[in-house]
């Protein structure tokens, strides 16, 4: 189970079925990088595990069969014009259900984290059967989760043409290495690789218009957290929420809401910010380790 380190491969990370393995050592040859086409759009995923089984990539591939994808105009994903893709959350899902599917991978625990929240609720909405359980990391579905900046990107949501600036922050270079300093206790663990890179991604031919209509669909998933709860509440899937406690984005209340409607969730906030995989690693591994020994054997 792996969360995109960041905004240009925002996943939802994918696990199959536990299996019984040999001492398998974790190291970079457990995991592999493969495309598949879905419906005319190449799809990169990262791969992991033996494929019979239910690290984070590798820390858990040990144990555990992993698919991470990066979505359509992300990472090392095809990212088609907006003239032949529609870049809205209804159809990321569905490109990456239908990659699912292609892989035969039926039964699954969904990580989630960032635009990975909407997308793998999508997903288990349509097809609640095929989940397991949740691993939810700084991946919102709560008003009270909402941090400042939120209020700004409502105005853009209400009238883009006439809040240019508000797009126009949100791709800046600033704002992209905010994404993943802001709010750590500890900045001197995190590679500005990966602010540096994913800046470059966002300044590619066609990436504006792209991150323009995701920005503008994510009032959508706004508009459908009420239906996320409603649907959490009925099937009460196990949840083990691991969470960022300084993130400004996704603010710490989102984490704690899920209580509301899933009483048994597991619910930790470490001191890190949004991407707190770049500094609670180990500890974030070691708390899905213990849950998915509980609940996916």
């Amino acid at each position: 189970m792996v969360a995109a380190n960041s905004l240009t491969a925002a996943a939802a990370s994918i696990v199959g079925h536990r299996v019984q393995t040999t001492s398998l050592e974790s190291t970079s040859a457990t995991t592999t990088y493969q495309r598949m086409t879905v419906d005319s759009v190449g799809v990169f995923y990262r791969e992991a595990g033996p494929k019979k089984a239910p690290t984070l990539i590798p820390l858990l591939a040990t144990r555990y069969h992993l698919i991470a994808p990066d979505f359509p105009g992300f990472g090392q994903s095809d990212a088609p014009p907006p003239s032949s893709y529609a870049y809205t959350f209804d159809n990321l899902a569905r490109t990456i259900n239908r990659l699912l599917e292609q892989l035969k991978i039926n039964k699954y625990t969904l990580y989630l984290h960032d635009y990975g929240g909407p997308v793998g609720f999508r997903i288990i909405s349509a097809h609640p059967d095929r989940l397991r359980a949740l691993i939810i990391q700084n991946a919102n579905a709560y008003k009270e989760g909402l941090g400042a900046k939120w209020a700004g990107i409502a105005q853009y949501w209400a009238d883009p043409k006439a809040h240019p600036e508000v797009f126009d922050a949100f791709v800046s270079l600033t704002a992209t290495e905010q994404r993943h300093t802001l709010g750590t206790s500890h900045p001197e663990r995190y590679n500005p690789d990966t602010w540096t890179d994913e800046y470059a991604h966002l300044s590619k031919p066609g990436q504006r218009e792209i991150q323009a209509d995701l920005l503008y669909d994510y009032r959508t998933n706004v508009a459908s957290y009420s239906e996320w709860q409603a649907w959490l509440r009925e099937h009460k899937p196990p949840t083990l929420v691991v969470w960022g406690r300084n993130d400004p984005s996704f603010i710490a209340p989102g984490a704690e809401a899920f209580k509301r409607d899933l009483p048994d969730a597991e619910i930790h906030l470490l001191d890190a910010g949004h991407f707190a995989l770049d500094e609670k690693n180990d500890e974030i591994a070691s708390l899905i380790l213990a849950f998915s020994a509980t609940h996916l054997i």
